[in-house]
């Protein structure tokens, strides 16, 4: 490919964000390019579950929702609080509908709503239980011909069967397999898919969830000839009588090269989730173990080339990080695999946390998010060392699993992981405390007291299982509490946890068009920013699933709009 030397617009970075820019973009007539440093596209995007938070779209309106623009801000803000920037939030909550709209009709990208999708807060005023969560649809890798190979894997880590993707209908069906006719039906044929894949080649090309959304926007740039340029490193931002009007990579023989734009640059590289001083630096406090789920791509130099052009970081808010709990696995050669416990474990009767003293600490089936803030508010523990443990009894690791240790009927490795001491066994609760240096009896009594609110049905230390998130994530065949049930059948097993992310929420200041801007409050002519790269507009708070990618869909598109030139209706209004 013959490498362009200018465009309308350049989009620097090619996870979700990045590629609905230039879908977005090349629909509205313009001439995109899009530039990755990495030799695979997708970024973080790929290694995500892919849920979108999009309230009032056109999938809830044909579901009969009867969610409100007002009931939506009201969440919003009184979740977010002082954090919340009122321009801001507006200008998503009135385009994000559109936008979906806008990429579905002009792209390959397809979302399903969501049928169970309680805002993670519900006690704040207008949560909803459903309608404002969308997973994306199934794609057939095979589509992307030989671009297939380019694209960034899944983790190994949120595989079954050494390499099946699965998303959450598929997890559901896995858990009921043997239990319905229905389940254990479609659970083979999602085997036999993947088996076959296996055979032609060396991973699965039914995609799902992160790999899903990247592959469809990244089929939708292919289909309209926009070039997708990898292993191109850009260096520094073009500036012309103070405006951005191109950048400088490193081309493929190592030379420096000069792409200029016409319209404008758009970052999308990530934010700063990788680059670990600076990821310290950001979340303060005792030194501890952290460990980022995002992408080691993500190491913020579309950050760092905006501050260089005048640029300035907002205020990180209530956490500078989306948080979530992460466990380690240590092969026997020495090499280590991450896994963050988001909704598969945690929220299931007859598994609870505690910490370092044997006692509970949190609501175990509240959002990763507040569980991660609950994480990192424990004393910080010598290096190496877990903050916090998940427990559970042998009745409950067949059915729900722990981490990497899979349930029935994916469970044959869990041996290796009791050998490489990923999963710790015993006899007994004593016993299991000594292996994890606990105090016994302290461990012995927090079991005992939460065995008594598992046969009440109600959890009087942390109100595990009664809002309806919580439920949500429970097991509906297990009452009074779906969420609840007593760790009393031998063996005991424990995974050890660690502070961790799933990306920065910190990131540049923008104005509501995703316009950058400079530290009066003036904006950088022709330089935008979306995803990661721009601050989050949830002001360090988690509010429902698919708060990142929702606002990054969102705002790719209002970007597109104000680089093809298109009337801003939000300022139409005033």
């Amino acid at each position: 490919m013959t490498e362009p030397t200018e465009t309308d617009v350049i989009v620097v970075g090619s996870g979700a964000a990045g590629l609905a820019t230039a879908c977005a973009a090349r629909a509205m007539g313009l001439d995109v390019v899009v530039i990755e440093k990495e030799p695979q596209f997708g970024g973080t995007t790929a290694l995500s579950g892919a849920a979108i938070f999009i309230p009032l779209s056109k999938a809830a309106r044909d579901a009969g929702c009867d969610d409100t623009r007002q009931a939506v801000l009201t969440y919003l803000q009184e979740t977010i609080g002082e954090g919340a920037d009122q321009t801001l939030l507006e200008a998503f909550v009135d385009t994000a509908g559109e936008a979906l709209e806008f990429l579905e009709n002009h792209s390959q990208l397809r979302y399903r709503l969501r049928q169970v999708a309680p805002d993670y807060h519900g006690e704040n005023k207008g949560a909803s239980r459903h309608g404002r969560v969308l997973d994306v649809v199934e794609y057939d890798g095979r589509r992307l011909g030989r671009h297939f190979a380019a694209l960034r894997p899944p983790l190994p880590t949120h595989l079954v069967f050494g390499g099946m993707m699965v998303n959450r209908a598929d997890v559901s069906t896995l858990l009921n397999f043997g239990r319905s006719r229905a389940a254990t039906w479609r659970g083979l044929a999602l085997i036999g898919r993947y088996a076959l894949d296996r055979l032609r080649g060396p991973r699965g090309t039914r995609l799902v969830v992160g790999s899903a959304l990247v592959a469809r926007l990244a089929q939708s740039l292919f289909d309209a000839q926009v070039p997708l340029m990898l292993n191109a490193p850009v260096r520094d931002l073009i500036k012309t009588d103070g405006r951005v009007t191109g950048l400088r990579y490193q081309g493929a023989d190592g030379a420096a090269r000069d792409l200029h734009a016409r319209r404008g640059v758009v970052l999308a590289t990530g934010g700063f989730a990788a680059d670990a001083a600076r990821s310290r630096a950001a979340r303060g406090g005792p030194e501890a173990d952290h460990f980022s789920m995002a992408a080691g791509s993500a190491q913020g130099e579309g950050q760092h080339m905006a501050l260089s052009a005048g640029a300035q970081m907002a205020p990180a808010g209530r956490n500078p990080h989306f948080c979530a709990p992460v466990s380690l696995y240590r092969n026997a050669s020495g090499e280590v695999a991450q896994f963050a416990h988001l909704t598969l474990d945690r929220a299931k009767p007859g598994i609870i946390a505690v910490d370092r003293t044997g006692q509970r600490f949190t609501n175990e089936a509240d959002s990763y998010h507040r569980f991660g803030e609950a994480l990192q508010a424990l004393p910080a523990p010598g290096q190496g060392v877990p903050v916090a443990w998940l427990i559970c009894d042998s009745l409950a690791l067949r059915r729900y699993g722990l981490g990497l240790a899979r349930p029935a009927p994916a469970h044959l490795g869990n041996r290796r992981l009791i050998r490489d001491g990923y999963l710790i066994a015993a006899d007994s609760i004593a016993a299991l405390a000594a292996r994890l240096g606990v105090p016994p009896d302290r461990l012995e009594t927090t079991v005992e007291r939460h065995n008594g609110f598992a046969r009440a049905g109600r959890d009087a230390d942390f109100a595990k299982g009664e809002t309806p998130h919580n439920i949500s994530l429970g097991d509906p065949a297990i009452g009074p509490n779906p969420c609840l049930a007593p760790l009393k059948h031998g063996p005991f097993y424990a995974v050890g946890l660690y502070s961790g992310d799933l990306g920065t929420a910190q990131g540049l200041a923008t104005d509501h068009r995703a316009r950058v801007l400079t530290a009066t409050g003036t904006v950088i002519a022709g330089l935008y920013a979306v995803g990661n790269d721009m601050n989050s507009i949830m002001g360090g708070t988690y509010p429902a699933a698919g708060i990142t990618l929702g606002p990054a869909l969102t705002f790719a598109y209002i970007a597109a709009r104000d680089l093809a030139g298109h009337p801003d209706p939000q300022e139409d209004k005033t």
